[in-house]
């Protein structure tokens, strides 16, 4: 049988957090090449390289980002356990790492991440948001457990993913209030040649807007275009143009920002999936989103 020796992976996870050999020796209190030799036996013991060297930096190769990644695990159950024993016997809190995409609704994310902090075991939620094929790679290298997206996961990728669809909403247009009560009138003719801020052309959304804009003959004239949800509502608040959102999250985003809605289009309809990695052991929180985003999504909107 083949043992891990945890006190190398240790001394491994320390470098590949602080990103040098030196940060790590001293915040262990050693010295760097007794680090570096306990590194280089566990890459012995793995067969992998964990590190290459870029300038005076420690960068972690395709194989440390897995090993990182389970290190991460390791090391935060085993606090876990101490904090346990010493203070809470009987509990312990699950570290659930949670990609988001960009083009995701922040207020449909708060809603389905709800039900983990109140759900047993009590967990720790860590979040990053970024570009859908950055998330996916992470969610690879196991550094994710989960990744909040509007479209399944692209199946052309040597990572086996599982997309589960936990439902879909309408598309809501709205503006400025200035501009909404203009676009209102004669809806939705009145969007030909209107100023409009839309989703970038990759997402869901935009595909799903350029469809309908060509069956109703409307070409919108657009002023600019975004992965970031959150940038483009700063601009439509400023008058700069229409915007279009899954119908679920705009009640949030009318009282936050002021907008009036200029109509709703049933049929340009917006996914919402959680990723995960296939054939890995299912984590609970991540088994709470998915049992309990349906009954959420299908609400028709969210509340408060």
């Amino acid at each position: 049988m083949q043992w891990l020796n945890y006190h190398h992976l240790r001394y491994f996870w320390a470098v590949a957090r602080e990103g040098s050999l030196a940060r790590a020796a001293a915040k262990l209190s050693v010295s760097q090449p007794s680090i570096s030799a306990q590194i280089h036996e566990l890459e012995a013991a793995l067969g992998e390289q964990l590190f290459r060297k870029e300038g005076r930096n420690n960068t972690l190769t395709d194989a440390g980002e897995v090993v990182f990644g389970y290190a991460e695990e390791i090391f935060a159950l085993g606090g876990d356990m101490l904090n346990a024993l010493k203070n809470r016997p009987g509990a312990r809190t699950v570290r659930l790492n949670v990609g988001v995409a960009d083009s995701f609704p922040k207020r449909v994310t708060y809603e389905l991440l709800k039900p983990v902090f109140d759900a047993p075991p009590s967990s720790h939620v860590v979040c990053r948001e970024g570009k859908l094929v950055d998330l996916l790679a992470l969610l690879s290298a196991h550094r994710l457990d989960v990744v909040l997206c509007d479209g399944a996961a692209p199946s052309n990728s040597n990572f086996q993913t599982v997309s589960h669809f936990l439902g879909d909403t309408g598309t809501t247009l709205c503006a400025e209030r200035t501009l909404a009560k203009k676009l209102k009138r004669q809806f939705p003719r009145s969007l030909h040649q209107s100023p409009a801020l839309l989703p970038a052309s990759d997402t869901p959304l935009r595909r799903g807007l350029e469809l309908w804009f060509r069956e109703a003959e409307i070409e919108p004239r657009i002023v600019a275009e975004f992965d970031d949800l959150a940038l483009m509502n700063v601009m439509a608040a400023e008058g700069l143009g229409f915007i279009a959102l899954p119908s679920l999250a705009a009640r949030d985003a009318l009282e936050h920002y002021g907008y009036l809605a200029i109509g709703e289009l049933q049929q340009c309809r917006v996914p919402f999936y959680a990723v995960t990695a296939a054939r890995r052991l299912g984590h609970p929180a991540v088994d709470v989103i998915i049992r309990t985003a349906r009954g959420i999504l299908s609400q028709g909107e969210l509340n408060g």
